[in-house]
């Protein structure tokens, strides 16, 4: 693969790139690179996820050696599964599976958990110099990357701990590409900062879009809304199961979650089912979104393009409805491998029924 095949492989359909400079001069420098994602094991998979592991494919595609951090303590911290680390280390393993069910090749990929990292006494030693290395107001300002608020801090300190140990994780690492979804921003941007300081390897930060909850931005004024905001209160969420779609729905659940949800006609700002079809029906090779109708509301139409069905959609030629039905049933198609995966499991069908209970106390 050339560089300049890499360099489209590893930035295509990512919201942004920094810098792209800065990954072009580490591919030319001809040395094998090597990235990492963070996630919390925070609960069940719902499909935004499935943006940031298509990514995260790419990057093992392009031969970048990728770490897979499973973020236990970070999820502790952060509140997840009533704080119990037994069930979020199980949840991290249900979030392995989808990853090889949507086919990476996880022999690839190197797997490593937050208890590694703390178990060694200079993870804490450099996390002590990242914490010197920036202020108490910068580390309020990041707890967005954990769907909190600045002012979520006044009663738990252990929550601005948090950014902390994210910028340690990826100086830990070495990584020279740190991946994420937008939500993830604020911490990698700390992270390039903290590096110039402390003359550690600054990372290039790749962000994936994040998919809006499906009921919409709620009350928010579309045209104004802040990213922050956006992103404790907007995003597709597994702790709202209504506003979320899940990797292991039924096909019943599916089409009823989408029906329902926000899909304003001849609009695709902050639209969950024109994204849905953006970011996870069109990055499929050679995709076709077949919408079937009838003859007199102008028979069925294929679209071979997200620009394609976005045009349509837009001038109004293509109904809400007639989106909403197509959408869902090529995601049907798209989930069943992942469903049959987790299905022939009875420890990760037991596993879901845990979690959901657990979050909906």
């Amino acid at each position: 693969m050339s560089i300049d095949e890499k360099l489209q492989l590893i930035t295509r359909n990512a919201a942004e790139v920094i810098t792209i400079t800065d990954l072009q001069r580490r591919l030319k420098s001809g040395e094998r690179l090597k990235g990492y994602l963070g996630f919390e094991p925070s609960g069940l998979v719902h499909v935004g996820w499935i943006i940031w592991m298509k990514k995260f494919k790419d990057l093992v595609d392009a031969d970048v050696d990728m770490y897979l951090l499973e973020a236990t303590w970070h999820a502790w911290i952060n509140d997840k599964l009533g704080g119990d680390l037994d069930l979020i280390r199980r949840a991290a393993k249900l979030t392995e599976v989808v990853m090889e069910a949507i086919g990476i090749d996880m022999n690839k990929v190197k797997v490593i958990t937050a208890e590694e990292l703390v178990s060694d006494p200079d993870y804490w030693r450099l996390l002590l110099k990242v914490a010197k290395g920036t202020t108490l107001a910068r580390m309020k300002r990041a707890l967005t990357i954990m769907g909190r608020k600045a002012e979520e801090a006044e009663l738990d300190f252990s929550k601005l701990i948090y950014p902390a140990m994210q910028v340690t994780d990826i100086f830990y690492l070495g990584v020279d590409i740190a991946l994420g979804g937008m939500d993830q921003r604020k911490a990698h941007m700390l992270a390039r900062d903290v590096a110039e300081k402390l003359k550690l390897k600054k990372p290039i930060a790749i962000h994936t879009p994040l998919l809006t909850s499906l009921q919409g931005a709620g009350r928010m004024d579309m045209e104004k809304i802040e990213v922050d905001e956006f992103l404790v209160e907007a995003k597709m969420s597994k702790s709202k199961p209504e506003t979320a779609l899940f990797v292991h729905d039924s096909e019943k659940d599916i089409m009823r979650k989408i029906r329902r949800a926000y899909c304003p006609p001849k609009t695709s700002k902050m639209n969950p089912i024109l994204e849905i079809a953006r970011y996870i029906l069109f990055s499929e090779p050679r995709f076709k979104l077949v919408v079937e109708r009838e003859p007199k509301y102008g028979g069925t139409v294929v679209f071979e393009s997200y620009k394609e069905l976005e045009k349509s959609y837009i001038e109004g030629t293509l109904h809400p409805l007639d989106l909403k039905n197509a959408v869902a049933k090529a995601l049907v198609e798209i989930l069943k491998p992942i469903r049959e995966r987790i299905a022939r499991s009875s420890e990760l069908v037991e596993l879901i029924t845990i979690i959901e209970k657990s979050t909906s106390r």
